[in-house]
């Protein structure tokens, strides 16, 4: 009997520790998205762009996530969730030396692409090879740990961020060995970036992906690895009973209901999950705080310490609903912070209205309407990452049959990145025209648009094994 307890211990150990392997990617995904925050006033001045060139800079890296997250799950279903993970690594490393040593504008934004299909392969493969490796009574806590990384990830490139400006008195200045101080806070990234590639070295490839393969051999000795020669047995036993009834190499066809003729329901679903996570915007938040703080009246140092700060409480919010979400489901946490985003992206709304502008274009906020903005937003920003910003990636990751989990992550991630380089390539050109005001309120009302999303189209899938879904 202790016997049996110790293997089971030893297992779940396992599986933790391949699980926060593949996060690491999540963490290098959440690095590369906000390390630009600090640095577009830099890109302004290297490559002496305006508002449309600027945007389309920081938001370039979003069209190599697009591609990436499309072709990542066609390719993973082909060669493997963990072969994918380690092209990613390789790309991370790639990117984050080019966007440093980029001379002009065209050649970072290559870099930033390259950047991009690691990000991109990163966010769907790595809640997909996690939720195929974890039991279902933990699945949605292991998954979690993705926006975790995700938004250490963030919360870290800010803090290198607000670092280096500060030990070279801006991000402008001249640093290390004569190159400007953005430069150097690409270049950090090369750290986590070569131990994501070490360590996935460690980790077995994914046995749905081995039995959808006919590698069932391969598959028995992971699945006997993970949760013990029981258990092991009886969940390949039901990895292939569930891909018996009509077993092929997956391919996107398979998202068309053979019998009604149509793109499956479920298909629908992850596509809005998808694309509201991104229409609420997040990224604006992440990618531009910088600007946006700067533009609402505080010094670039202040401003960066406030994204500090958003980075923190981002990762409270992911650890609370690391202990809940297995507990009360998905579909509640979802909808309740949609109510509260809609509320709290309101009120920043609100408090940038009507405030004046100086002769620089910088919106002077009272005190009162300031910190009315700043807790405002963090509050939106916490509740994001307590609901949307966990929770989606947990439910595309397991909502999918495994017939479809690939293909259905691609267009899902597709459909995610696409919305998140609108946002984002957008943002500069809504703050010029249109003002900080009626951005807000374009995100204030996809959040209560999202809220009757989730009411009336999202399936609860706590406690369901990867094999009932469908």
């Amino acid at each position: 009997m202790n016997n049996s307890v110790s293997s089971d211990q030893g297992s779940t150990g396992f599986i933790i520790f391949i699980s926060v392997i593949a996060t690491i990617g999540g963490f290098l995904f959440g690095y590369d998205s906000g390390v630009i925050n600090g640095t577009v006033k830099g890109l302004q001045i290297a490559f002496d762009s305006e508002s449309a060139g600027t945007g389309f800079s920081v938001s370039s890296m979003l069209l190599g996530c697009a591609a990436g997250a499309l072709f990542a799950g066609r390719l993973a279903d082909r060669y493997g969730r963990k072969a994918l993970l380690i092209v990613s690594s390789i790309l991370f490393i790639i990117s984050a030396w080019g966007s440093g040593v980029a001379g002009s504008t065209g050649e970072f934004v290559v870099y930033r692409i390259l950047g991009g299909l690691a990000v991109g392969a990163a966010s769907v493969m790595a809640p997909a090879y996690i939720s195929e490796v974890a039991l279902a009574r933990y699945r949605g806590m292991l998954t979690s740990v993705q926006q975790i990384a995700i938004i250490s990830g963030l919360t870290a490139s800010f803090f290198s961020n607000y670092f280096l400006a500060e030990s070279a008195g801006g991000s402008t200045a001249e640093f290390w060995l004569g190159y400007e101080t953005w430069r150097w806070m690409f270049w950090v990234e090369l750290i986590p970036a070569g131990i994501f590639f070490i360590a996935l070295l460690a980790i077995p490839e994914s046995p749905r992906f081995l039995v959808a393969s006919g590698k069932t051999e391969k598959a028995r000795q992971v699945l006997v690895r993970l949760y013990g020669a029981v258990d092991g047995t009886t969940k390949l036993t039901e990895i292939s009973d569930s891909m018996a009834a009509d077993h092929h190499r997956p391919r996107f066809s398979d998202l068309i209901d053979k019998t009604a003729g149509k793109v499956r329901p479920v298909v629908w679903i992850g596509l809005g999950l998808a694309i509201l996570q991104q229409f609420v915007g997040i990224n604006v938040v992440f990618y531009y705080g910088a600007v946006l703080w700067e533009a609402a009246g505080f010094s670039e140092s202040q401003a960066l310490l406030v994204n500090v700060l958003s980075g923190s409480i981002s990762i409270a919010a992911c650890f609370i609903t690391f202990f809940l979400v297995d507990k009360i489901g998905r579909k509640p946490l979802l909808w309740f912070g949609s109510a509260g985003m809609a509320i709290s992206l309101g009120v920043v709304a609100y408090a940038f209205a009507g405030a004046p502008v100086d002769a620089a274009g910088n919106l002077q906020l009272s005190d009162d309407s300031g910190l009315l903005a700043l807790f405002g937003a963090n509050i939106y920003v916490f509740l994001f990452n307590l609901s949307w910003g966990p929770v989606v990636w947990i439910m595309l990751g397991e909502m999918f049959p495994n017939q479809i989990r690939g293909s259905g992550l691609a267009v899902a991630g597709l459909a995610q990145w696409l919305a998140n380089f609108l946002i984002t390539w957008s943002f500069p050109i809504l703050l010029a025209g249109i003002g900080l005001s009626a951005a807000y309120g374009i995100y204030t009302f996809f959040a209560a648009l999202s809220v009757f999303f989730v009411i009336f189209m999202v399936r609860e899938t706590k406690g369901k094994e990867l094999e009932e879904m469908e």
